[in-house]
This record gives structure tokens, sequence and C-alpha cells, in this order.
């Protein structure tokens, strides 16, 4: 109960972390670029911030609720929304187990398909007063991307608690790679006018998660599966490594740039074409892009090196000096703890290799699914480390415990 109790509040500690982070993003947007916007007449900002320019207040205010999420800016309000969930939905499981929640949330996906957004935004606006349209709402669809995270819960639930790893007969990652190519061949127009994406339309919507794109994106996933003892080693290095310790500093620092880079464009208000994608071209565009990863290394570097001060300035606080009783419990718990970390490695398999992979699939065949490498990856290491810590502590009680019979004058 203690650990449960624990985990909830790492897991709201971290929710409230992420919000703090997108209301910071908010204010450097509501004044800095806002001002620039208005100022330089770019279309570019003009139009990403329009709402706000027409009614600040409004968007202010919706803003801090995670109503208003403006482009760019509707990633992070769902990361807050579904990790602050995620202590009920894991108490859920434990009551009422895994295959009811995941019911649950499959039917909230298919309600999602047929308007539950647009029936809960007209709520919402009916109880706020905040006139606020749902296209300014954010890109995602909520209640349909919640079944990716659901799905995330679950695998690092799974992986978790089952001895092996989940085996596939071979038939399954010939008919994925099979489903992966002809996405492929819809993204790129090669199967014909009838097969692309502007002819599937929502069936195939990223935002919207539509029947096709959940297909693709479970099939790109198990490709990935199979070949993850050979992908882990293409990302499991640095500067990869180092900028997945540091990620939620590096994608605020990255969203940084991408408004940098909509301030170099050149054309005014009034100036672009309706439907027309004005792109960044030659040295300027190089020059972003070089500078943009040289930066985010930089920052998730000192990321990573303030945690290390920080660590180490929590080790210096220990006592210098410990009897021999305490070194010899020290030294039990010591290889209880890596005993328990070897089986859990042994019997969960892939799991941290799963987390990793099933987010490098995310990415999407060519469909470009983004955010939910996102949501997937932390939700599984995030139950994993859960579990992990559980056990640990028990090995540290059940060593505790021994040594106190052989040395009772310890206690």
């Amino acid at each position: 109960m203690q650990d449960e109790s624990r985990a909830r509040k790492k897991l709201w500690k971290r929710s409230l972390k992420i919000y703090a982070y997108h209301l910071m993003m908010l204010a450097l947007v509501f004044t800095v670029a806002a001002a620039f916007a208005v100022h330089t007449h770019k279309a570019a900002l003009n139009h990403l911030l329009s709402f706000y320019l027409a009614h600040p207040l409004v968007a202010v205010v919706g803003s801090i609720l995670l109503i208003y999420c403006p482009p760019l800016l509707d990633i992070l309000p769902m990361y807050v929304t579904f990790l602050f969930f995620t202590p009920l939905f894991m108490s859920a499981a434990v009551r009422w187990g895994w295959s009811r929640i995941m019911a649950v949330s499959g039917l909230l996906w298919l309600f999602a398909q047929f308007g539950l957004r647009d029936l809960v935004h007209n709520w919402v606006v009916y109880l706020t007063h905040l006139q606020i349209p749902l296209q300014e709402t954010g890109a995602f669809n909520l209640f349909a991307w919640q079944a990716i995270w659901m799905a995330g819960l679950w695998i690092g639930a799974r992986s978790a608690t089952h001895a092996e790893p989940v085996k596939f007969p071979g038939w399954v990652p010939a008919l994925s790679t099979s489903i992966c190519l002809f996405f492929i061949g819809v993204r790129h127009g090669w199967l014909g006018a009838h097969l692309t994406q502007q002819a599937l339309g929502m069936q195939l919507d990223k935002w919207q998660l539509g029947p096709l794109r959940v297909v693709n994106l479970v099939a790109f996933t198990l490709v990935a599966y199979w070949l993850r003892q050979y992908l882990v080693r293409l990302v499991a290095i640095e500067p990869f490594l180092t900028l997945g310790k540091a990620s939620l500093r590096v994608f605020c620092a990255h969203i940084f740039f991408v408004f940098v880079g909509l301030a170099l464009l050149y054309k005014d208000v009034g100036a672009d074409t309706p439907g027309e994608i004005e792109q960044l071209h030659g040295f300027t565009a190089t020059a972003l892009l070089v500078i943009t990863f040289i930066a985010l290394i930089l920052v998730a570097a000192d990321e990573v090196r303030k945690r290390r001060v920080r660590a180490n300035a929590h080790r210096s606080r220990r006592p210098a000096s410990l009897d021999s009783g305490q070194q010899n419990l020290r030294g039990l718990e010591a290889t209880v703890e890596r005993d328990t970390e070897q089986k859990s490695a042994r019997r969960s398999g892939a799991s941290i290799e799963s987390a990793s992979l099933v987010a490098f699939a995310s990415g999407g065949t060519g469909l470009g699914i983004a955010a939910s490498p996102v949501c997937l990856c932390h939700a599984c290491l995030s139950v994993r480390r859960e579990g992990l810590a559980s056990e640990q502590q028990a090995g540290r009680d059940a060593a505790q415990a021994g040594h106190q019979k052989e040395e009772p004058h310890l206690g």
C-alpha cells in the first residue's frame, strides 16, 4: 500500500512538472512570439496564434485549463492529462482486470470515431463559458489517443509480471511486413488514385486515430518488436541515450527552435497563398538544423550533469562511516538487489526493448505518427520501474529480517 502511494505521488509529481513546463512555454509564446508576430506581420506566426491575438483573455484562461492548445503546444497537455489519470487506470486494472479496462478503452476509441469529442467540447464550452472553437483545442482527439496510452500501460504491466516475452508464429511478422509495405505505397500514392491518404480520409487520419491508422501502427509495432535485437543496437547509442535522459527539456527546447524557424519564414500576412506550405531552404535551413541539434545535445548533457551532481550531493549527506553490522547489512542488501535485477531482466525478457521499439514503431511507416512514442515509452517504463522497485524493497526487507536474526544486537 505504501509502495502504491509512493508511485501515485511520483506520477502526479511528474504530471505537475510537465504542466509547469507547458505553462512556461505558453508564457514565452504569448509574449515574445506574439509580439514578434504582431510587429513583423509574419504570416506563419500570425496564423498559428490567430485565436490568441483575437481573444487574448479567453486564450490565456483556456490554456491554463488545458482547453485552448495552440498548434505545436498540444502534445504536453495530452501527456499531462494521461499521466495524471494513470494511477487511477492502474488501480482499476488491479481491481477489475486488464481485459475490462482495455474493453472500455476500445469503446472510447470507437465513440471517438463518431463524434464523442464534439459532444464533450460543447459541454465544456457550456460549463466554462469559454467560446473556444474545437479546432483550437488541439489536433489530437484524446478519446481516441487514450487507446495508445492504455495499450502502453498494458504492455508495461504484462512485461513486468510475465516470465517470457511474447512469441509470435512466423506468419505474423510476414503479414505485418506486407501491411507496412501496403501503407508505404498508400503514403506515396503508388497504388492508384483510390488508395491515397486523401482518398482514404478519416479512415487513415492521424489526429482521429482512424481504423486504418491503428492497423498500420499495430503492424509496424509487430515488425519492430520482431527486429528488436537489431534495432536496439541502432538507437541505444550516443547522443540518443543522453537526449532520452532529458526528454522533457529537449522537447521544450526543440519547440523553441521550431518557432525560430517560423519566424525566419519570409511571407507576410496577406502575401501567403492559401494551401501553400512555405519552407526554409538553402543555407538558412541547414544552419538552423545544425544549431538546433547542437543546442539539444547541450541541453540534454547539462540536465544529465545536474542530475549526477544532485545524486552525488545526496550520497555525500549520508554518514561517512558505518559500524560493521550496518556495512554487512548494506552488502547483503546490495547482493539481494543485484540478484533481483538480474532475475527481473531475465524474466521480463525484452520489456525495456519493447518500450523503446514501440516508441520507434509509433513513429509510423511513412505515416508520421508522432506523439505516441511519448505516451507509450513513458507508460511502459513507468510501470516497469514500479514493479522492479517493489521487488527490490521486498528483497531488502527479507535481507534485513534475516540479518537481524543472525545479529540481534544490531536492531
